[in-house]
């Protein structure tokens, strides 16, 4: 007992790389500070668009960090589910409806709900038949052997969506009008904020609700923290491992509809460069952390749009892949947990 004010003393002290990193905040922080008193509507138009973007990056990162913590595995396939997803939302929207970039509310509507339910149900079914197929024969060999098999699923959704959409970028209608909702002060709030918003909200807002506080997410934590153990307490393991890959994969076909309506393009190739940035998302939170990914997600959908749009000083969009996968390293190094991971001591 006594041990531990003495650790808790130790972890206060600052190295010189912990100052180091304050003064990086720190710099990071003023020049935010700077743009904002030079151009604030600016400035809050692209904090609102971040987090937007944020919270599509969300929804694919709170897959990977349910399959994470669930089996240990990342599942690098997650990013391509989410890219068919978005061409599902062409196919709906555009096949079956013909939406164009004008259509009336009442069209407009129960289209985004059918597209919805098609889009998360035939991401959820696909991710289901990729954990069947080729993540559970597999769960007690090697580590290396199911991370390669991801690798190549995720190689093999690539080709289905070159097959489908082609080599180049596929435009969709502007459906959800960036025109302005309202204007205040010169900060305009447009219609897909608030339709991505509050579609994505809820969302959220359920996957905590039912892995915290339902039987089936207390079956998830408890096959988390030991399979066989959950097995012996009567809990269907198989089964709870499906539905964790049916949840990331209707998470991921939301994120495929609102991600395709938010930029107007899709392109077979976007899963692997989104699905990247989502880990990395993931990864900053606290892989397995679900509050985590969201937290990171925000944070990284903040970084690309600050970098990109604000005028000051700003290095420029060519850059921002760099510096979201600098985060990835120096969370890695400095920090693997993550922001509200919390670290696990190596053996007993």
């Amino acid at each position: 007992m006594s041990a531990q004010p003495i650790t808790s003393f130790k972890s206060r002290r600052l190295s010189a790389i912990d100052v180091i990193g304050l003064c990086l905040v720190a710099l990071v922080c003023l020049w935010l500070l700077v743009n904002f008193i030079k151009e604030p509507a600016a400035f809050t138009t692209t904090f609102l668009n971040g987090l937007t973007l944020g919270l599509v990056y969300g929804l694919v990162a709170l897959g990977y960090s349910l399959v994470y913590g669930i089996l240990e595995l990342i599942n690098f396939a997650n990013g391509d589910v989410f890219m068919l997803g978005s061409w599902v939302t062409l196919s709906v929207l555009v096949g079956w409806f013909g939406l164009q970039d004008t259509n009336a509310l009442s069209k407009l509507i129960p289209a985004l709900v059918v597209c919805l339910v098609c889009a998360m149900a035939f991401c959820a079914a696909l991710n289901v038949g990729i954990e069947r197929i080729a993540y559970r024969p597999l769960r007690h060999a090697p580590r290396l052997a199911p991370l390669i098999t991801a690798i190549g699923m995720s190689f093999i959704l690539q080709n289905v969506g070159l097959n489908r959409l082609g080599p180049a970028p596929v435009s969709l209608p502007n459906i959800l009008s960036h025109n302005a909702v309202f204007n205040w002060h010169g900060v305009t709030i447009a219609w897909y904020q608030l339709i991505i918003g509050l579609a994505t909200l809820p969302v959220l807002a359920a996957l905590m609700w039912l892995v915290q506080k339902t039987k089936q997410g207390k079956a998830m934590r408890a096959t988390a923290q030991d399979q066989d153990a959950a097995a012996m307490m009567g809990i269907n393991v198989n089964r709870t491992i499906s539905f964790t890959f049916l949840l990331a994969g209707a998470l991921a076909g939301a994120a495929g509809m609102f991600y395709a309506l938010y930029t107007t393009n899709i392109q077979f190739d976007q899963g692997f460069r989104l699905g990247l940035i989502a880990f990395t998302a993931a990864v900053l939170g606290g892989i397995g952390n679900l509050p985590g990914a969201v937290l990171g997600s925000i944070i990284i959908g903040l970084v690309q749009q600050f970098n990109e749009a604000l005028t000051w000083n700003s290095p420029g969009s060519d850059w921002t892949n760099s510096i979201v996968f600098a985060i990835l390293i120096l969370i890695l190094v400095f920090r693997p947990e993550g922001l509200l991971g919390e670290r696990t001591p190596e053996g007993g």
